[in-house]
């Protein structure tokens, strides 16, 4: 399975890993922790050392309840951001974090290869035809609502069908706009309680069926810590041990914010196979 980004193929038969790197000052784990651009260019340069094919850039929280910003702050805080890292690292393969369109247009003009939407569309009916003209690689993710609203919205008849379904309606969209690499994300964390996660974690090959590959964004969630009762910074040890699940389970990416254990993890995995 290979994905085009920047006309590298990138082969997905051996698991990737994703670097995140959230430029806002309240995400739920490293809010705020980068102060100027140095220290944004230390942590990618380190990431990409480590090992990590995608870095994963955000400047909107997605956390439950998160603030609402404009889409000129989420552009402020990301562009130069983009900018400055392309001009150290030409070769890096930069992933916007954004569910808007035009956000996500202007991060790939200024170097990003790659959108990753938790909305898959829906919070913006322009993102799939923005990216299908931009001919990147799409990540759709499964939510509800939105960040404001999502811890609300956890009832479902049937999780594993329902997010199937989902992702088979949205898939079809994405193909109508002649997107050509689209990876799902099961949206652990987002409307779904502590159980749900576990149960769609357990049953992730399931997805394996809509013939695309997965991205597992597990790290350092309330899954672990409030099974553990332990904290984000508490729990890398239970992230990696996650995971490994994912990875015998079928994910293709791995999205964290500790590149080394995941890359570790994969390491292991293959050794398995």
């Amino acid at each position: 399975m290979n994905m085009n980004c920047k006309g590298k193929l990138i082969d997905l038969s051996t698991p990737k890993v994703m670097g995140i790197v959230n430029l806002t000052p309240d995400s739920f784990y490293d809010g705020g922790k980068y102060k100027n651009i140095e220290e944004v260019i230390s942590k990618v340069g380190k990431m990409l050392e480590e090992g990590a094919t995608f870095i994963d850039m955000g400047a909107y929280s997605s956390r439950p309840g998160a603030t609402d910003i404009s889409i000129e702050e989420e552009e402020n805080r990301l562009i130069p951001v983009i900018e400055e890292v392309m001009k150290h690292f030409p070769s890096a393969l930069i992933s916007v974090d954004t569910f808007r369109a035009s956000v996500a247009k202007k991060a790939i003009q200024a170097g990003a290869c790659m959108v990753n939407d938790i909305s898959a569309g829906l919070l913006d009916t322009n993102m799939m035809e923005v990216v299908g003209e931009l001919q990147v690689p799409y990540v759709m993710m499964h939510m509800r609502g939105t960040p404001q609203t999502m811890k609300s919205l956890t009832t479902y008849d049937d999780l594993l069908k329902e997010i199937c379904f989902y992702f088979s309606e949205r898939l079809a969209l994405a193909r109508t706009h002649k997107i050509n690499d689209v990876i799902i994300d099961p949206g652990f964390g987002f409307a779904k309680t502590v159980a749900q996660n576990y149960t769609l974690l357990k049953e992730l090959s399931f997805f394996k069926n809509l013939d695309v590959p997965i991205l597992a964004g597990l790290s350092r969630k309330s899954m672990i810590y409030k099974t553990l009762g332990g904290t984000p910074s508490t729990s890398l040890n239970g992230t990696t041990a996650l995971n490994m699940i994912a990875l015998q389970n079928g994910a293709s990416i791995l999205r964290v914010h500790d590149v080394k254990p995941a890359i570790e993890c994969v390491q292991l995995h293959t050794t398995l196979l």
